[in-house]
């Protein structure tokens, strides 16, 4: 730990058996402005309620509101909070492929004839998120 007015041992000789640069003590991290904090909100806002917009639109979307920002700077944000646009809704690469480490289960219904209620069931677990919150969705 780094104590300013420790008597027994200078900034430097601390900084050293520490292995910081000298320069990195005397740095206090500066909090994000005003106009950024608001402009986070709004994109907030904006993403729920359209998931589906990517960084132009919702560039275009604050440029409308009167809001002078860049694209690279909008999509700073958004990957700052964890938004990531379309790619949150539609399915990425190779969503098909198995891992090879997963074991693959035989298909338990091949050749099986379904004569009677209750003779064969099913259940799917859906994630769901919501403006306040998230729900799983169960259908058996």
């Amino acid at each position: 730990m780094i104590e300013p007015n420790n008597a027994e041992l200078s900034l430097q000789a601390q900084a050293q058996l520490l292995g910081l640069s000298r320069a990195s003590l005397y740095y206090h991290p500066v909090g994000p402005s005003a106009q950024e904090i608001a402009c986070k909100h709004r994109i907030d806002e904006l993403y729920t309620e359209h998931p589906f917009y990517g960084s132009r639109r919702m560039t275009a979307v604050l440029r409308r509101e009167g809001l002078s920002i860049s694209r690279p700077t909008v999509q700073k944000y958004m990957r700052e909070m964890g938004i990531a646009g379309i790619a949150g809704i539609a399915p990425g690469p190779n969503l098909s492929k198995p891992h090879p480490e997963n074991k693959v289960y035989p298909y338990l219904l091949r050749g099986k004839h379904i004569e009677r209620p209750n003779q064969v069931w099913s259940i799917d677990i859906t994630y769901i998120r919501l403006v306040g919150g998230w729900m799983y969705l169960v259908a058996i």
